[in-house]
């Protein structure tokens, strides 16, 4: 039995007590792999460095929308050095939150930045880890345009059936998460029914979103295992089967190595 948690963010304060403990629940709970994604140049940068010094991490650099700025070409080629490290293997995370931005300007700033390192992605051939809140419309017009040639994963998909329809005839993958787990959740579990197998990724989002029974709690990639048996329920698998095949979409999305 093999799981990857595809989307942490686990370099940050919120694992500074316990990061090594942390890892070994990951291990026990039958984790092999976490992928850890950055948000701000610094993040990335931490990141980058644990992926170097812990053998199951791997890592994503990149400029979450809520961390935005006006990125410069020092920037665009800080990031492309990261990506020399066979540990670094994605750009992300990146994308857009209308949720919590309303300025309008802000916005454009999110999506022009977006876009850039959807750019930066192609040029370097690398997948993109994406951030989609309350920006459905902008996010499918970007992709279906300036970002057709790339290739990645909507991370904790939110959207509706028709337009996870729409990002699987254009090659992406749907990650999956907590929030999948909760009594309020309607519309996922009957999107998570209808998704082909070979096209979901199962994530924690650590320290967030953690799932049934955690929820209100720190998340951690070990919980990838509870949000994962609950995915292969909902679909009528068994976890077996949903195990071996989010693991080998990982694996072949992100190139990562069969054993760590």
């Amino acid at each position: 039995m093999e799981l990857i948690d595809t989307h942490a963010h686990i370099d940050g304060e919120a694992y500074a007590e316990d990061r090594s403990e942390m890892l070994v629940r990951a291990k026990q709970a039958d984790v092999v792999q976490i992928i850890n994604f950055g948000d701000s140049m610094e993040s990335s940068a931490r990141s980058a460095a644990l992926a170097e010094s812990e053998p199951m991490v791997f890592t994503g650099v990149g400029v979450h929308p809520e961390e935005v700025f006006k990125m410069t070409d020092a920037d665009d080629e800080q990031l492309a050095a990261w990506t020399k490290s066979p540990k670094v293997i994605a750009i992300g995370e990146i994308g857009l939150d209308y949720y919590w931005e309303k300025d309008q300007e802000k916005r454009a700033l999110q999506r022009e930045m977006f876009i850039r390192q959807l750019s930066l992605a192609r040029e370097l051939d690398l997948p993109v880890c994406i951030h989609d809140r309350e920006a459905h419309g902008d996010m499918m017009s970007i992709l279906k345009t300036e970002g057709r040639k790339n290739r990645g994963v909507i991370h904790c998909f939110s959207g509706s059936w028709e337009m996870a329809a729409e990002l699987l005839k254009l090659g992406w993958y749907l990650g999956i998460d907590g929030p999948i787990t909760y009594k309020n959740a309607v519309k996922a579990p009957e999107i998570l029914r209808k998704l082909p197998l070979e096209r979901i990724l199962v994530e924690t989002d650590s320290p967030y979103l953690s799932p049934q029974p955690y929820r209100g709690k720190r998340n951690e990639p070990a919980y990838v295992r509870t949000t994962a048996e609950f995915a292969a329920s909902v679909r009528g698998e068994a976890f077996e089967e949903f195990a071996l095949q989010t693991t080998k979409n990982a694996r072949e999305l992100y190139s990562l190595p069969s054993k760590v």
